[in-house]
């Protein structure tokens, strides 16, 4: 989602902006957490049946340079291959690694350091913080537990973010639109929106009237089997 910025910026430029977004989401491993509710056994941000990365023409020209842990992304067959290359838009790539287990974490794209979230716009076009991808909410362990995001990946979203929004207006669109989505589908399903705030406080906004109400971490729901799991005594022991 940042496929204008990583267009047009040479490799140096690609390496700096690495730099600035490389902390970890959790002081743990969040995919020790999820990884045993799929049946794969892999964390669900790093199976492809789940996820399938991205990267842009530039970013995959410096990960190829750089390492060898990419290689374009295959589908079970041309058909599944071809159904998700033509809704990936122009530009970009999908991607994927040779395994959680090889991770080299200086190389991860922008999509897994980012991920579960995007930044979250108000109506008329504010970066107001994080929210997350909706669909990932059943998997992502992260998602049912976002007081434990880190200072350190907090301030580096934003900070990362912030150069991406002021300076490339079409992809500060895109973010817009996703927002507007989300609102929609959330208006329809009588739910609030949750959102980090550039202020570092947790909010839950109306997609009515887009008014915003603070709550504790402990307010916030949870999801799947994290839900389930949240009542047990030993909540690992699921």
């Amino acid at each position: 989602m940042v496929s204008y910025l990583l267009e047009i910026m040479d490799q140096r430029d690609i390496a700096r902006l690495y730099a600035k977004f490389q902390s970890p989401i959790a002081a743990l491993d969040c995919g020790d957490k999820c990884s045993p509710h799929n049946v794969r056994g892999i964390p669900f941000c790093c199976d492809t049946a789940h996820m399938v990365p991205t990267a842009y023409q530039s970013e995959w020209d410096f990960l190829r340079t750089h390492t060898d842990l990419w290689h374009q992304w295959q589908g079970a067959d041309d058909a599944d291959t071809n159904l998700l290359r033509n809704i990936t838009p122009d530009g970009q790539l999908l991607i994927e690694c040779n395994g959680h287990l090889l991770c080299q974490r200086g190389f991860r794209s922008i999509s897994c350091r980012a991920f579960p979230f995007f930044p979250y716009h108000s109506s008329d076009g504010t970066f107001l913080g994080l929210s997350y991808y909706w669909e990932y909410e059943d998997r992502c362990w992260v998602i049912s537990n976002l007081d434990i995001i880190t200072d350190a990946y907090f301030g580096e979203f934003i900070i990362s973010y912030e150069i991406v929004l002021n300076s490339f207006p079409d992809e500060e669109r895109n973010f817009i639109y996703h927002s507007h989505l989300m609102r929609k589908i959330y208006h329809k399903l009588r739910r609030a929106v949750v959102l980090l705030h550039k202020n570092g406080r947790f909010y839950k906004i109306s997609p009515h009237n887009e008014r915003k109400r603070r709550v504790s971490a402990e307010q916030l729901p949870k999801y799947g089997i994290y839900k389930l799991s949240a009542y047990l005594p030993f909540p690992d022991e699921l």
